[in-house]
């Protein structure tokens, strides 16, 4: 699958970072597609039919960040009427294994068919009139073959507006008769994701204390969790506990007690996404690791609310307090 060069990943990245220090008119001056929409204000408001909208995926982050950015891809080329340009992942066994980009039109086929690449400047998803001026932006495009291409890392918060399409997406993909899902059908099964040491593609990833900070969530409040979920289950099935951490199985020995508990250091981080995604109850961490999976779950989610991403109003979504509390009605009522 073709991917872009070394130097120009750097380049891409060094010319974000001098783009993020300028602001107003200056930062807008430094993108071609503002400069055409300057030169072609008599197109404002044209229906664009022949653009596509992309979102590439940070190459320099982990699956959970890159499927966030591909998703606003997806996301935001429908709130633009635009059709979607599929970029890949960092690594071909990503996309094989999620098969988010089959049925889509690749990204690098088109540029092949001679489609020019033209950035767009950052928005804010919520105010409408950021939204509206890179409509105008999009409109002064009609009739060109350009691929709209969305900032590096442009936000999108409530990821849950795709969930259908990546449940599709990723039951369809041929990928799934590989998979190797050890849950015994005949028991309750919950998956329990804690982020802790980052690791992508097999290397460990350095974090400073600001960042760990921000996502850190202590053994006592998934304890917590699960004992309020063990405690309010109404199951005829036997519970079967599956922890999914890169910490090491001694690191979380207090929950040995707890019954029948599988320490799922021995799979790696495709069948560990997989196992996430099918359990019948997953309890998240404040990582994009499981709250991917969560997306494309069809089981009850138990998630902590203080997080960046946001959560559908739907009753299989229960929302946790940092102090690992959450409503156990709601569990009950999502039990049926």
């Amino acid at each position: 699958m073709e991917k872009e060069t070394f130097i120009q990943k750097i380049n891409n990245r060094s010319w974000g970072e001098i783009r993020h220090k300028l602001n107003g008119i200056a930062y807008l001056l430094t993108f071609k597609s503002y400069w055409h929409y300057l030169l072609n204000k008599s197109k404002i408001n044209q229906k664009n039919t022949t653009s596509f909208f992309a979102a590439r995926p940070n190459i320099y982050a982990g699956i959970g960040h890159q499927m966030a950015n591909w998703i606003a891809g997806l996301w935001f080329a429908k709130q633009f009427g635009l059709k979607f340009a599929s970029i890949p992942f960092s690594t071909d066994k990503w996309d094989t294994f999620l098969g988010f980009g089959n049925g889509e039109t690749q990204y690098y086929d088109l540029i092949k068919q001679g489609y020019k690449v033209r950035r767009l400047p950052e928005y804010n998803e919520k105010k409408q009139e950021e939204l509206e001026f890179i409509r105008r932006i999009i409109s002064t495009y009609a009739g060109s073959k350009t691929i709209l291409l969305a900032i590096q890392d442009q936000g999108y918060t409530e990821q849950y507006g795709v969930m259908a399409d990546l449940k599709y997406k990723f039951r369809n993909a041929p990928a799934r008769k590989d998979d190797n899902i050890e849950y015994d059908k005949r028991k309750f099964n919950i998956a329990v994701h804690v982020r802790r040491t980052v690791v992508i593609e097999n290397k460990i990833i350095e974090e400073d204390e600001a960042a760990k900070a921000k996502r850190w969530l202590s053994n006592d409040y998934y304890e917590k969790v699960l004992k309020q979920v063990l405690d309010n289950i109404k199951t005829n099935k036997p519970i079967a506990i599956w922890l999914f951490s890169t910490g090491k199985p001694e690191e979380f020995a207090e929950f040995k007690k707890y019954g029948e508990v599988h320490f799922c250091s021995h799979m790696d981080e495709y069948r560990s996404f997989a196992h996430l995604i099918f359990a019948d109850l997953l309890i998240t961490s404040k990582s994009s690791f499981s709250y991917k999976p969560a997306l494309m779950s069809d089981g009850i989610k138990v998630c902590p609310r203080n997080f960046w991403h946001g959560y559908p109003n739907a009753k299989d979504w229960i929302l946790c307090e940092n102090d690992g509390t959450f409503d156990v009605k709601k569990l009950k009522e999502a039990l049926g």
